[in-house]
Parts: structure tokens; sequence; C-alpha cells
């Protein structure tokens, strides 16, 4: 829908109406215009180009180097979604949504965009009939590797797009996390699984007496957040330990968090929630953080990375139950389930005596 202009000196654009089921319809069905429509942008820098009052396609052309016909057509496609918005006079201004895009902004959306809509994701995403039919990943038999050794293998700069958008959502909701968890009784906390260590970083800095450690892959915390490494503003309080959290867990801590990486196979899944059971002591919490696909203001967003894990890793987000049934079968006790953000919950847990 067209968002109205509210710019001095302009007349709005009005809204359309809403459209009947058949051009929903059709208009779901060229979805990929749409994602096309904000890779381009964001490749371009047209949001970074455009400033705080409204532009003509011409100066936006010359900015970003296209030619101002084509330009003036793709921002049309956007305003009418909300990114972007066009005056009557054929100039186009920010929305709230394309300030998102912008590599400035505080909440910028800017990787996670260019991320979901990498070259590789458009020759799987014809084959999900294959992947719902068979159950499994398609991702090896479309390039015949698995994904991440094709992302660090072959496709460099897809590798550095996910390294930046994972990073961005991590820094954008490790604040959410600390704000959320009270460590009231907590002197040591293990970020399980943690990447950089951007959550455990936001808590320590929190909570000034608290100490905390860092486990990941040896790959994930060569870039970990500067605050926890030698010489950084938390390194005093942190440590950092290579492993795979499947293997084994050679952490003592009062609170394990373990967020956004219980989306492998169900064997992995287990194998790693039985190893946080068996290094924690009795009493000890362990805070579960999962997009869910059910019972979530974001479920057109979580069920679509929800079908995208399916076709490149054949991964799985989850239901509040089926998370709530893995957590039970590993023996540890559900004290509580609660919204981090829209995107994201915590299931409070604690290893029972």
């Amino acid at each position: 829908m067209t968002t109205v202009s509210t710019t001095p000196g302009t007349t709005p654009v009005q809204p359309l109406p809403t459209p009947q089921p058949a051009m929903r319809l059709r208009e779901l069905v060229f979805g990929a215009a749409r994602s096309a429509a904000v890779r381009a942008v964001a490749r371009l820098g047209v949001a970074d180009a455009l400033g705080d009052t409204p532009e003509t396609p011409e100066r936006l052309a010359e900015a970003v180097g296209t030619e101002p016909g084509p330009l003036r057509r793709l921002l049309r496609a956007l305003a009418c979604y909300g990114v972007f918005t066009e005056n009557a006079d054929g100039t186009f201004a920010h929305t709230d949504m394309s300030r998102l895009l912008r590599e400035d902004a505080p909440d910028s959306l800017r990787a996670i965009s260019l991320w979901c809509t990498e070259p590789w994701t458009w020759e799987v995403w014809p084959r999900l009939e294959d992947a719902v039919r068979s159950g499994g990943n398609v991702f090896e038999d479309v390039f015949g590797k698995e994904f991440f050794d094709y992302l660090h293998q072959d496709a460099h700069e897809s590798a550095q797009v996910f390294n930046a958008a994972m990073t961005t959502s991590s820094v954008q909701s490790a604040l959410d996390v600390a704000a959320l968890l009270d460590l009231t009784g907590v002197s040591s906390v293990a970020d399980i699984g943690g990447g950089q260590g951007h959550v455990l970083a936001s808590l320590l800095e929190k909570h000034p007496s608290v100490n905390g450690t860092l486990m990941d892959l040896p790959g994930v915390i060569a870039r970990a957040d500067e605050r926890l490494r030698d010489g950084g503003a938390l390194a005093g309080r942190a440590s950092i330990v290579a492993g795979d959290c499947r293997e084994g867990i050679p952490v003592a801590a009062d609170l394990y968090i373990i967020k956004n990486i219980l989306e492998w196979d169900d064997e992995s899944t287990r194998r790693a929630l039985a190893a946080v059971v068996r290094a924690a002591r009795p009493g000890a919490r362990v805070v579960v953080i999962e997009n869910l696909v059910d019972d979530t203001p974001s479920m057109r967003f979580t069920t679509a990375m929800d079908l995208l894990l399916l076709l490149n890793v054949g991964g799985a987000k989850h239901t509040r139950q089926s998370l709530v049934d893995r957590l039970s079968d590993a023996g540890l006790r559900i004290d509580g389930v609660r919204p981090v953000n829209p995107y994201l919950h915590a299931f409070e847990c604690v290893v029972p005596d």
C-alpha cells in the first residue's frame, strides 16, 4: 500500500484500497519481484543517498550511478509496500522501512536484506517442492557440497554478507536479552554457541559482578566481540573457549544461554542439550532463546526462515511445543516462556536436583 506523504509543499498520494483475494494471490506469486527490488536498492545504496527531504529520481540516479527511468520504476514498486513513498510531484521520500536499509541506521536491516536474497537463494527456492517431498535439504544437490563449505570455499562475498547479517542481528537482539534476564544470584554465565559473544558482552556490561564464558567453534570465536578479547573492556571477567557444544561443554556456570542454535537435526539438538545438562550443576539455570513458527507476531518472517533452513541445511525452526518436548526430553524443568522481542522467545529452564 502506498504510504501517504506529509512533506510540506507536496500533495500526498492517496493509499490504494485493500486488494481482493485474487489480487492478493497475484501479488504473492510475484513475491520474488519484491525481494529483488529490496536487494537492488540495498546494493545500489539508494537509501543512503536519499536524505531527509524528498528527492527526484534524476538526482538519486546521478548519486548512485543508474538510469533515472528504471530507478523511478524500482522506487515506485517498493513504495507500494511502504518502502519509500512517492509524492504527487514525482519525488520520493523516506519511510520508516526505507530508513532500515541505510548503512548507518542503528537498527539497520541492510545486511539481513542482502543475506536473505543472496544469489544462491534464487537457485534453491525453486527446489522447495523436492525438499518437501524428501524432508531433506536440496543445497548439496544444486551446488555439490554442504552449505557452509560452499559459502566459505566458493562464495566469499556471500560469506561476508552472512557474517555481517549475523552480527547485525546478534547486536540488536543482545540488548533485548540483557534487558529481559534477571541475574539475581548469578555470578557466572556461559553463552553456548554464542557466536561473537554480543549477548554475553551485553550481560557483563549490565552486571559488573558477573563473570562469563563464550563457547563456539574455533572459526567463530576468532571474530569474538573485541570487548571480550585480551585488552578489551570486559576481558578481565570473560573467558573464550573453542569447542563444539554437541561434543561436550567444559564450563561450569550458574546460567547457560543457548540462543538460535537448536535448528539442526533432532540428533544434534539432543546431543547439545545433553551436553549442557551434563556440564551443569543441579539448580543451574538454562535459558534457551529461539524464533518460533507459531504463537508469535512474526510468523510470516519466522516461517519463511524455517523453509530456507529446510532448503540449505535441512534444519527447522521450532513450534512452542516442539521445543518444550525437546527440553523436557533432555531432563530440563521448564519454568516459563517469555517473549524477548517480536522475533524471539526465551524458555526459562532449570537443571533439576
